[in-house]
């Protein structure tokens, strides 16, 4: 693989918080639904289909990636890891190390606080206000683009450029009157 590669960080939709539903089974709420196909378009209008998706095992994770990727031309290759649900920032490096060389774009799809600790551990510099917005928030649906610096396996602390921030939303129904 030529050029640089990047690193794709997809926080997971706004989840519903059901009665008596264990933590990794809790489902997407209503505006994680509409929120998750919007995260879609952007990668897609953004050129930042992937090659590659790892996903957290999760139901909420999953259900965003499966609405996310129906909006994408051909769905890449999904390998779903435990290791991305309550993960330690130092964990979901480790899963980007291991990414095979040939994969250009990779796309992580976790949950906070770890996606925003890995932006912020991998950014050494970001375009614009990028990094700054990254400090301050990092909302559901949040799309988080660094190029990295070298090979998967060199990745980890400031070895990335933060390009891109942006939080697609999914438009309300509109209110019948």
């Amino acid at each position: 693989m030529q050029g640089p590669r990047r690193l794709v960080v997809l926080r997971h939709a706004k989840s519903a918080w059901p009665p008596d539903v264990a933590d990794h089974d809790r489902p997407l709420a209503a505006r994680g639904r509409r929120d998750a196909p919007a995260a879609g378009r952007w990668l897609r209008d953004a050129d930042c289909v992937p090659d590659l998706v790892v996903c957290s095992t999760a139901a909420r994770a999953r259900q965003t990636w499966e609405l996310a990727a129906a909006q994408l031309p051909a769905p890449p290759p999904v390998r779903h890891d435990p290791r991305l649900y309550a993960a330690e920032p130092d964990d979901v490096v480790a899963v980007v190390r291991e990414t095979p060389d040939d994969v250009g774009t990779l796309l992580l799809v976790g949950h906070n606080p770890a996606v925003q600790d890995v932006v912020l551990l991998c950014a050494a510099q970001a375009l614009g206000d990028a990094l700054d917005r990254a400090r301050e928030k990092f909302p559901t649906s949040a799309i988080a683009v660094l190029a990295q610096r070298g090979s998967w396996a060199a990745a980890g602390p400031r070895t990335a450029l933060l390009t891109d921030l942006a939080v697609p939303r999914g438009a309300r129904p509109r209110d019948v009157d």
